[in-house]
C-alpha cells in the first residue's frame, strides 16, 4: 500500500488529506513509477481570515489591541474534515488573538487621533457536527467585549454576542471562514453604531472634565437644627440649643461641619461635575453655659465656624479639573475632602491650644486678625 500526500486549500481553509491506494501515477516521470517508501507527517490545518472592506468607516475609534480572554485557549474550531472521521481541532492562523488582530488591522484603519479600543474575545468557538444525509452542521458562538483605553486604563463600554449556524456538504468549506469573518465584521459594525450614537453621552467616552461649585448659604428657619455659614448672618447664642454637659469645664462649645454633595452628567463629551458645598453648625450639638454668655466667648465660637469656612475655601482651590483624573474624579474628590477634613481638625485644635480655649486674650486677638486676613482673601470681609 502506498501513501499519497494531497495538500489543498479551499476557501481559505488549509487542509491536509490522506489518501491510500495500491499504485499511483507520477505526472512528471515515467508511467507507472511508484513512490515506495515516502513518509511525510501531516501538516496542521488552519483557518485564515480573508480581509474584506467594511461597509462603513469608523470615525470615533480604532482598534488598539485584541486580547484572547476565553476561559479555555483551545483551537477556535472543531471541524469535520472527512466524512468518516470525527471533528478535529482547527485553529485560526497564528491563534485566536493574533489572527483577529491581524484581520482587523487590515480592515480598520489605525487612526491614533481617534479613541483607542481594546477588543477582548471572551468566548469564541465553532463546532461542527454530522448532519442529515452526509451534510455537516456548524454552530458559531462569539462574544466580543469592547473597552476604551483612557489614561492608561481600560474602561468597559459594550459587549457583542453573535451566534451563527450553517449547513454544508463535507467537501465545501468556504462557509467556515466566511461565517467567522462575517461574525467579526458584525461585531465591529455593532461597536461602530454604538460609538456614533453614544459618544457624547457615555462617561467612559468623555474627553473633558468640568467642575462647578455652589456654596449653600440658605438661611434656614429658626426651627431648623442647621445653620449654614453666611457672612451676613453671624452666630448668635440662640444657635446654641444643646444642654451643657454637667462635668465639662468649658463655657461653650460649637459643632461646625463641612460637607459636599454632587452629581455628574455627560454633555457633548464633557463630564460636568456639579458640587454643592456646605459649611454649617448644628444647634442640637452646640451649647453654652450661663457663665460664657458674652460677646467675647461668642466671638471665640464664631472663629471656629470661620475656620470651617476657610477649610472649605481651600478645598475649592484644589478641585481643579487639571488635577483630577477623568477616570476616577469621584475618588479624587473624596480623597481631597478627607484630607481637608483632617487638616481642619488639626487647625481647630491648634486654635484652641494657642488661645487656651479663649482664655489667652492676646493669642485670641492674633487669631482674630489672622482669620480676618484669610477671610478677606476669599471675599468674606
Amino acid at each position: 500500500m502506498y501513501l499519497i500526500i494531497n495538500k489543498f486549500a479551499i476557501g481559505g481553509l488549509a487542509l491536509v488529506g490522506l489518501l491510500f491506494g495500491g499504485s499511483v501515477m507520477n505526472p512528471t516521470g515515467p508511467a507507472n513509477a511508484r513512490i515506495t517508501s515516502l513518509h511525510v507527517p501531516p501538516l496542521p490545518a488552519v483557518i485564515q481570515l480573508r480581509p474584506e472592506p467594511l461597509p462603513f468607516t469608523p470615525t470615533e475609534f480604532y482598534v488598539a489591541d485584541v486580547l484572547d480572554q476565553r476561559a479555555e485557549k483551545t483551537p477556535f474550531a472543531n471541524l469535520i474534515l472527512r466524512p468518516d472521521k470525527p471533528a478535529e481541532p482547527v485553529d485560526l492562523q497564528g491563534g485566536t488573538g493574533p489572527a483577529l488582530e491581524q484581520y482587523i488591522g487590515q480592515i480598520v484603519r489605525r487612526n491614533t487621533k481617534l479613541r483607542p479600543i481594546v477588543l477582548r474575545v471572551t468566548a469564541g468557538k465553532l463546532i461542527e457536527t454530522a448532519g442529515p444525509r452526509g451534510s455537516v452542521s456548524g454552530k458559531l458562538a462569539l462574544t466580543l467585549a469592547f473597552d476604551v483605553r483612557r489614561e492608561d486604563e481600560n474602561l468597559s463600554l459594550v459587549t457583542f454576542q453573535g451566534n451563527a449556524r450553517y449547513q454544508r456538504p463535507v467537501g465545501q468549506t468556504d462557509v467556515i471562514e466566511r461565517t467567522i469573518r462575517q461574525s467579526v465584521n458584525e461585531g465591529l459594525r455593532y461597536l461602530n453604531n454604538y460609538m456614533n450614537k453614544e459618544v457624547d453621552n457615555v462617561p467612559a467616552l468623555a474627553g473633558k472634565l468640568a467642575v462647578s461649585l455652589t456654596d449653600v448659604k440658605t438661611r434656614t428657619p429658626a426651627s431648623s437644627d442647621t445653620v449654614f455659614y453666611d457672612p451676613d448672618r453671624p452666630l448668635t447664642w440662640d444657635d446654641f440649643r444643646a444642654l451643657p454637659p454637667v462635668n465639662n469645664r468649658y463655657a461653650a462649645q460649637i459643632m461646625p461641619g463641612v460637607s459636599y454633595e454632587g452629581k455628574s452628567q455627560v454633555e457633548k463629551g464633557t463630564v460636568n461635575v456639579r458640587l454643592k458645598l456646605k459649611v454649617f453648625m448644628l444647634k442640637s450639638q452646640s451649647w453654652v453655659k450661663p457663665i460664657g454668655h458674652n460677646d467675647y466667648a461668642l466671638n471665640h465660637e464664631q472663629r471656629h465656624f470661620d475656620l470651617a469656612r476657610l477649610a472649605m475655601e481651600e478645598f475649592k482651590q484644589i478641585l481643579n479639573p487639571d488635577s483630577l483624573s477623568l477616570n476616577d474624579y469621584n475618588s479624587n474628590i473624596q480623597y481631597r475632602y478627607i484630607e481637608m477634613y483632617r487638616e481642619l481638625g488639626k487647625r481647630q485644635q491648634q486654635y484652641d491650644d494657642e488661645t487656651r480655649h479663649g482664655i489667652d486674650e492676646g493669642a485670641q486677638a492674633r487669631w482674630n486678625a489672622q482669620i480676618d486676613r484669610e477671610l478677606r482673601r476669599y471675599g468674606y470681609k
